[in-house]
């Protein structure tokens, strides 16, 4: 089989997978204009609204790049019981992505954050959201949905997309984690708080800010040898199979764990026009999910991933992967 061959039957693949996600779910919410003058009030542009938009954001936009990509996502999560909440249930309806795993509480409400782009170049975001973690109630409702999506559904891959924002705890990870029995793949987005409860995970995705944090060590992005010395020790410490840590400019680094034998590579990023990175670590968990479900090799899973990832970077705002233009870059340079 030519290489060629090989991606394309790979992108045809994705559209037989089942994707169960789970995380802090927001509205991403726009107010697009023109700046033409200062505020005689504050040293301050002022933006001329001319467009406004709401788009599915955080995990949600994980949600969109699995369906992008042609895979079927099942998200999962605890919003308000407000009016963004119904916002963001339209939202995923006009998506066609069900609301199954979608609870309401009524100790929440729905993160929005707002972005101001003035001049096509992002001005001003303001948040709305609560990130205590959910209350016990709460939380065995939470996990009762989870568990009923399990029972009811060929999962292939879970994804915890973690925002910090409170919908994923200790207590939700352990517990998904041992529905599961370590028959269904899984893959994490993590973050600071829960950092270190994703015992035993399948892939782990920190960036280099997040891994740096969480192991008290700062290096260069470009002391691989740091690197990867770092990456083993706290892949011995999670028990964690692959880690891959994002590098932003100088690329990705994926190691994994084969019975006590490290392998790892370093694929180095493309050159592009860089317009926003928002929303790329969703596209690359989404890539490299749907790969670890389909038990691609760690070398094409990393360099995919580090496509997607800055392809969608090319965009303004947080938008899906375009899988047709993913899979023509794919072919062109590793065809």
């Amino acid at each position: 089989m030519t290489d060629t061959k090989k991606y394309i039957q790979l992108f045809d693949q994705f559209s037989s997978l089942k994707v169960l996600i789970i995380g802090d779910v927001m509205i991403d919410a726009y107010l697009w204009g023109n700046v033409d003058r200062i505020s005689p009030e504050a040293p301050v542009p002022i933006v001329q609204v001319n467009h406004r938009a709401n788009r599915l954001g955080g995990a949600a936009n994980v949600a969109l790049n699995i369906k992008a990509l042609g895979a079927e996502p099942i998200m999962c999560s605890v919003i308000g019981n407000d009016k963004q909440a119904d916002i963001f249930l339209n939202l995923l309806a006009n998506e066609n992505i069900s609301d199954a795993g979608i609870i309401k509480s009524n100790k929440r409400i729905t993160t929005t954050k707002f972005r101001v782009i003035g001049n096509n170049a992002q001005m001003l975001r303001v948040d709305e959201e609560i990130d205590e973690e959910l209350l016990i109630e709460d939380q065995d409702i939470f996990i009762e949905r989870i568990q009923k999506i399990i029972e009811n559904n060929k999962i292939d891959v879970i994804i915890f997309q973690d925002y910090d924002k409170g919908v994923i705890s200790k207590s939700i990870i352990e517990k998904t984690k041992k529905l599961v029995s370590g028959k269904i793949p899984i893959a994490v987005d993590p973050k600071r708080k829960n950092f270190f409860y994703y015992q035993g995970v399948d892939l782990f995705k920190p960036n280099l800010k997040e891994l740096q944090e969480a192991t008290n060590s700062q290096f260069d992005k470009k002391d691989i040898k740091s690197l990867q010395k770092e990456v083993e020790k706290l892949q011995k410490q999670l028990n964690v199979k692959q880690i891959f840590t994002t590098l932003s400019e100088q690329g990705v680094f994926i190691c994994e764990n084969i019975n006590g034998t490290f392998t790892s590579t370093l694929i180095p990023a493309h050159a592009r026009s860089i317009t926003d990175v928002s929303g790329a670590g969703d596209t690359v968990i989404s890539l490299a999910s749907l790969c670890l479900a389909l038990e691609i090799d760690k070398t094409v899973l990393a360099e995919l991933s580090n496509l997607a990832g800055g392809l969608v970077c090319e965009e303004l705002g947080v938008i899906p992967v375009n899988k047709e233009k993913l899979l023509k870059e794919a072919i062109k340079i590793y065809g």
